[in-house]
């Protein structure tokens, strides 16, 4: 595109999601975009989470050009699928985009995607080549990565074992590209905006005075192949590992209501775990620094936490995410209680075994992963 000067006209990126994780993900690229003048950065969000997405919307100061409010109580995935297509469609027609950039693996995401492709709109994927192996776990993530991955012009690969995936996979190598993950530039972003804001983070103050002196398992659990038997059983680990005198767990509960069914009838009344809100990003940050493990079924939470030095046991048969496994910083533990028990009780009794991997190389990046994308975009 060049103007009447003769010198290149600013190309219009459309960046879509609708989720927190996404939001954490790309508000650090759409702060490089926005103050990069070969760059007009419009912001479409789907409010595919609703809350939770707006919190971060609020801390990392941004404000949606377009807002789709599609989330409704018990929708189904199909439903979901079709109302994001459509609405983003009218999004994309509207704006009129040179690329459109979309993150990760939610139905927002393959979405927002294919209503790009069906206009032969090019399609950047950040956080690209995710492969878990298994369509079902976790599911529907892994399809919907793998479809935006069939069609995406520029492949945004975190790792190099993400790279290879989609090599593997006959993706063209010239539109492959080693970044880093954006998730370890947003983590640096609002840890330094809590060093100097430190009421941002205050909340969990009084929970820190509660707990002094104990080994905090911080945790998350939302996974819909885990919800029924899978919950049950991790229940049953934390109230195992909660026991011991030693030991308090901090749980922000999912407002999924599957998941707070679960927690909420087998959790709530014990001393020493904490069932909370979802936190805010700069609360989920602080949560982090101040457990000494994480629990969790969750995929960013196995890239945040190496990055703040604290091991990650993943309540999955499978993870997308095998550089944190091969490097030390995270473990796969699955969801039988008996097993998550014992892992928990080896770092928290074994000083060796903790240290190995709390001062495990991180694999997921170096903070700069924005400024590497944004650079590939302008060429």
């Amino acid at each position: 595109m060049v103007n009447m000067s003769g010198m290149d006209a600013p190309r219009k990126i459309l960046t879509v999601f609708g989720t927190r994780p996404e939001a954490i993900k790309l508000f650090p690229l759409i702060h490089a975009l926005d103050a990069d003048p070969r760059f007009v950065s419009r912001v479409a969000v789907s409010g595919q989470h609703r809350g939770m997405l707006d919190q971060v919307l609020q801390i990392a100061d941004i404000t949606p050009h377009h807002d789709l409010a599609v989330m409704q109580p018990n929708q189904t995935l199909d439903a979901l699928t079709a109302n994001l297509l459509i609405g983003l469609g009218k999004v994309m027609d509207q704006e009129r985009p040179d690329w459109v950039i979309v993150q990760g693996d939610t139905a927002t995401a393959m979405a927002g995607g294919l209503a790009a492709y069906y206009r032969q709109i090019p399609v950047a994927h950040v956080e690209a080549g995710l492969r878990s192996g298994n369509i079902y776990h976790p599911w529907p993530e892994e399809v919907n990565r793998k479809i935006v991955g069939s069609f995406a012009a520029l492949h945004f690969a975190p790792t190099q074992t993400a790279a290879n995936a989609l090599l593997r996979e006959n993706v063209a190598a010239d539109t492959v590209h080693v970044t880093g993950n954006t998730v370890i530039d947003a983590l640096h972003w609002v840890t330094d905006k809590i060093k100097r804001e430190p009421d941002l983070a205050s909340g969990l103050t009084e929970l820190e005075r509660r707990f002094a002196g104990k080994r905090i398992i911080g945790m998350t659990s939302h996974r819909r192949e885990n919800f029924g038997e899978g919950l049950e059983a991790i229940a049953s680990a934390v109230t195992r590992l909660a026991a011991r005198p030693d030991v308090a767990v901090i749980f922000p509960v999912h407002l999924n209501p599957n998941v707070r069914a679960v927690m909420n009838q087998r959790l709530a009344g014990f001393d020493n775990i904490a069932l909370i809100e979802p936190l805010d990003y700069p609360h989920f940050a602080r949560l982090i620094a101040i457990s000494d493990i994480m629990l969790t079924d969750s995929g960013g939470v196995q890239e945040e936490a190496p990055a703040l030095g604290k091991p990650v046991l993943v309540m999955r048969e499978t993870t997308e995410r095998p550089e944190g496994v091969v490097a030390g910083t995270a473990k796969l533990v699955g969801t039988d209680a008996d097993t998550i028990v014992a892992e928990a009780e080896r770092l928290l009794d074994s000083a060796t075994a903790y240290g190995a991997m709390a001062r495990a190389h991180n694999p997921f990046g170096d903070g700069q992963a924005s400024e590497r994308i944004v650079n590939l975009l302008a060429r």
